[in-house]
């Protein structure tokens, strides 16, 4: 009996401080996020020639007010080339869209991934670009977003990620979804600035050195999770990311429990297979060439979900009441205050409002689901998981730099 009872108390001592550690992570980044950052632009009179690439599938509905917000730039018309790759859109669709001012390159493909996609358009268009640039399907950009990533080029950065933020707010779970981006940006965007490591990218709203993005893309094929194998291997190579959070990209959240389910599975499964593909090389990275940025990106990949975590923690507080000594409750109550604090200081406070309150009921729904997705999460990352837009009837508020 006293043996199962010291084994007991092992596995709660290790999952412990896995959580604590997680959670310790966290809160230092989202600290770290309320400190004001103020992204490095020069002005050296250059245009660079931009590829404005949007890899579309089967998103026939939205994909007009996108070109169409595209073409709006504050940027020289001659210097950046709109770019669709439309796969398994309409006849009546691609019809339409041959007629715009863009570059068309439509294809079928049998197994569809934003990967493919953009290596279709790499083999497609000439090289004579200076920068890519990424968009979803859905994204419409401020009018001065070229303009700013130019300016940050200019600066000598190879890889600039915009401030991707939420373009509707029409439901509880829409809501959910834009604070968790935002919890995101705060936290792994600006708070790593802050400190000095690279952002974090987000699949969108992201431009690149056009050559060296061409040649890294080519060694990518991954059903989900493009971004993160780049962001890794930028991470091997010291090579800096920018983040602009004053300069806005407006995305489409998701806006039912389904979707919401999808989504988290497929950024779940990528997560552990991105996890298991690099600690062990970012392990040998920080003792050979004391790359920590590269070790600690590949650690944040096995935290749980952060509405995962704080479900294991409102169950761990009141079951350590029943089952431990009143230490190991005030340690779990320690981790539970610093995942709250770290979610005040990393969600904006514009959210702070009655919807939010009326969202945050739908919190356990949230939770369930997520559970849903750790039981499931293997075919996130063997089959594409498409995430359906169709929500065009929009007003954005414009942000105030």
């Amino acid at each position: 009996m006293n043996l199962f009872i010291d084994i007991a108390k092992v596995i709660q001592l290790v999952f412990y401080l896995y959580i604590i550690t997680s959670v310790g992570v966290l809160f230092i980044f989202s600290f770290a996020s309320l400190f004001k950052y103020r992204p490095r632009f020069t002005n050296d009179g250059k245009y660079r020639r931009i590829a404005l690439i949007i890899p579309a599938y089967n998103e026939d509905v939205v994909i007009h007010e996108v070109i169409k917000s595209a073409g709006h730039q504050n940027y020289p018309k001659n210097r950046y080339d709109i770019i669709v790759v439309a796969d398994h859109f309409y006849r009546e669709t691609l019809d339409k869209l041959a007629k715009q001012d863009i570059i068309l390159l439509a294809n079928d493909f049998e197994i569809s991934t934003k990967s493919r996609a953009l290596n279709y358009a790499f083999r497609h268009i000439d090289n004579n670009y200076d920068i890519a640039c990424i968009l979803d399907a859905d994204n419409i950009m401020d009018q001065g977003f070229l303009h700013d990533i130019n300016r940050s080029f200019a600066s000598g950065f190879k890889v600039v990620q915009g401030h991707r933020t939420a373009k509707n707010l029409n439901t509880n779970f829409a809501l959910l979804d834009a604070i968790s981006e935002e919890i995101n940006n705060s936290i792994f965007r600006k708070g790593f600035r802050v400190i000095g490591f690279s952002s974090a990218l987000i699949g969108s709203a992201m431009a690149f050195d056009f050559k060296m993005f061409k040649t890294m893309m080519a060694e990518v094929e991954v059903v989900g999770g493009f971004d993160k194998e780049i962001e890794m291997q930028l991470a091997k190579k010291s090579i800096k990311v920018e983040y602009l959070p004053y300069t806005f990209v407006y995305d489409e959240k998701v806006q039912n429990a389904e979707v919401f389910t999808r989504q988290r599975r497929r950024w779940l499964s990528a997560q552990i297979h991105f996890f298991g593909k690099n600690f062990i090389p970012s392990v040998k990275s920080l003792f050979k060439e004391g790359n920590i940025e590269y070790f600690i990106r590949a650690m944040i990949y096995i935290q749980l979900p952060r509405v995962l975590l704080l479900a294991v923690l409102f169950l761990m507080v009141p079951l350590s009441l029943f089952f431990n000594p009143v230490n190991w409750t005030l340690a779990w109550c320690v981790a539970l205050l610093l995942l709250i604090l770290t979610f005040v200081f990393a969600i904006p406070r514009k959210f702070y409002n009655f919807s939010f309150f009326k969202a945050v009921i739908t919190l356990p729904k949230g939770m369930f689901m997520m559970m849903i997705s750790l039981i499931s999460f293997r075919k996130g990352n063997k089959k594409f998981i498409h995430t359906k837009h169709t929500y065009n009837a929009f007003q954005i508020k414009k942000h105030k730099h």
